[in-house]
């Protein structure tokens, strides 16, 4: 139980509010949110009121499925120039929570930067995966082929991707993901808004 004192601390910092403003920015339901953290809806209702304030690793799931870091929660003022995500500090998640197996797994590369004006992956296409369903989302969408080779459906047509090739479209287009030949695909994955 927190004091008053940490109660009225931990309140300057509007995490409840924070958190909302993201979801809905995402257009995300507190149902989707919750599949994609891990946690329930109930929980995530009474963050985003202030009835409770998340622990630190709780926090952080939300702060994932956003793409954003911890500091996004507490920082005050300007962003810093520089953000370094470490190879060890990624973790890989599934393209849609409770796919088996899943399409595609991605790592945040760009989580702890604050502000962003793109989101960057490193997309992992498991040999003999299923392509993925069509989606779309605002913005333009960058997609460069590291290793293997991927099919891209763009507006219900295939675009072949070898390693080293690249394709840029418009990610308002309904579009997926499908790994082609005996070898996992991976790709690096940038979407700008």
């Amino acid at each position: 139980m927190l004091t008053e004192s940490l109660a009225a601390g931990l309140a300057q910092y509007g995490i409840g509010r924070k958190i909302r403003a993201l979801r809905r920015g995402k257009k995300l339901g507190l149902v989707q949110l919750g599949e994609h953290s891990g946690l329930s809806p109930g929980m995530l209702s009474k963050i985003e009121r202030g009835q409770i304030v998340p622990t630190l690793p709780t926090l952080l799931r939300i702060a994932m499925v956003f793409g954003v870091g911890l500091e996004h929660f507490f920082a005050e003022g300007e962003a810093p120039a520089v953000s370094v995500v470490r190879r060890a500090e990624r973790m890989q998640l599934p393209e849609r929570p409770g796919a088996e197996p899943p399409s595609y797994l991605f790592e945040s590369l760009d989580f702890t930067a604050t502000d962003r004006k793109m989101n960057a992956f490193l997309a992992e296409f498991p040999a003999g995966s299923a392509a993925s369903e069509p989606h779309s989302h605002a913005g333009a969408e960058f997609i460069y082929v590291i290793e293997g080779t991927l099919a891209l459906t763009v507006d219900e047509r295939d675009v072949v991707l070898e390693t080293g090739d690249s394709a840029y479209f418009d990610s308002e287009v309904p579009h997926g993901y499908r790994q082609l030949g005996d070898v996992a695909c991976s790709a690096i994955v940038v979407v700008a808004a």
